[in-house]
């Protein structure tokens, strides 16, 4: 009996099965916090960006009600 459990707790810790979804985590969780720093430093920029586009939408959209090509 007891030379089973220990050939069980071998096999569990041999397993290498978990390690993939750690890795796969860590991984996440880097690309993660990639995204919020480029956030965070573009920001403002991003915005900006963002209000031009929308402006520059809207006014087409204002000059197709209007029917100017």
């Amino acid at each position: 009996m007891l030379h089973k459990l220990l050939a069980f707790k071998d096999a569990y810790l041999s397993d290498i099965k978990g390690a993939t979804a750690i890795e796969y985590g860590l991984i996440a969780a880097g690309i993660s916090l990639a995204i919020v720093a480029v956030v965070f430093t573009f920001g403002d920029q991003l915005e900006e960006t963002f209000n031009t586009m929308e402006a520059a939408m809207a006014g087409a959209n204002a000059n197709l009600d209007n029917g100017a090509p």
